[in-house]
């Protein structure tokens, strides 16, 4: 469980300098490593850890996500296992679970959303991300989001409209998940030079702007942080490196070291591309 305090822990992550929010789909390969992955992910310099809750249909991913969430669908992870592991976690940052909308609807002894969203705060769950959920439909979620003190993120293509994007701030806390590309996730060789396009779209919103899709070295957090990121996402980079370990049977203390060392590598970056940034000049802010 986590063991971020705080009234908003998603703000807090965001306070000190650019944020670094590394993904993981939850049960992959199984309950144990899956644990000891994420907790490596902590050590490495982690200050916000997306869960992935997997579900049979992710349509926003690619295929190492999606391979991911196979992986951990046989290894028997459900919703209810899901808040076992997020109570079994040992870190101290804040965690938010990302899935799908049909997940978090048909949860509990009643439908909607509000029984996973108590659940989810009742074992240290701190916001979701949810692909498939438009801003129209989103008020149910938010409802209950508000009732039990958990943030709602929201992400924002480069091909959304003025008049989504102003539904997707009004429905969104915590940060803004800024889509660098188009498609689906996935590492990318480089970074897309929409991602400054997109942030200049955001700068009158009052929330954090994390960075995601296609990042996958230091040096790209660092361009995406110098550009005006509050922080980058990480997921695909990162599942990598538990399905190279799984493929080859390699221990998972050896996996989970290569994780830390690539989150350690990633939050230098991003911190890196900070101090890039042309200093603000004197008598106005930033």
């Amino acid at each position: 469980m986590s063991d971020a305090g705080g009234s908003d822990p998603l703000a807090a992550a965001f306070a000190d300098g650019p944020a670094f929010v590394p993904y993981l789909a939850v049960g992959d390969p199984d309950y144990e490593s899956s644990l000891a992955y994420v907790e490596a992910l902590a050590e490495g310099g982690a200050d916000v850890i997306e869960l992935g809750l997997p579900f049979s249909e992710p349509i926003a991913e690619g295929p190492t996500i999606q391979n991911a969430v196979v992986r951990a669908l046989e290894a028997g992870m459900t919703p209810t296992r899901f808040f076992e592991f997020v109570a079994d976690l040992d870190v101290d940052v804040p965690l938010v679970c990302m899935t799908y909308y049909n997940l978090i609807y048909q949860f509990g002894s009643e439908q909607g959303p509000r029984p996973f969203v108590e659940r989810a705060a009742s074992v240290g769950i701190s916001g979701f991300v949810v692909p498939d959920l438009p801003a129209e439909e989103a008020g149910a979620l938010r409802e209950a989001c508000d009732e039990f003190g958990l943030d709602l993120v929201s992400i924002v293509a480069p091909t959304t409209g003025e008049d989504r994007l102003e539904k997707l701030v009004a429905v969104s806390s915590g940060y803004i998940y800024v889509q660098a590309r188009l498609g689906v996730t996935g590492a990318s060789s480089s970074v897309s030079d929409r991602t400054t396009e997109s942030l200049a779209r955001l700068e009158g919103v009052d929330l954090p702007k994390a960075v995601g899709f296609g990042i996958s070295s230091g040096e790209q957090a660092a361009t995406v942080v110098e550009a005006g990121a509050d922080g980058v996402i990480v997921g695909s980079a990162l599942v990598d490196i538990v399905a190279e370990g799984h493929e080859s049977n390699e221990p998972t203390e050896a996996t989970a070291d290569r994780l830390e060392s690539k989150a350690r590598e990633l939050k230098e970056g991003a911190l890196e591309g900070y101090g890039r940034r042309t200093p603000t000049p004197e008598g106005t802010s930033d």
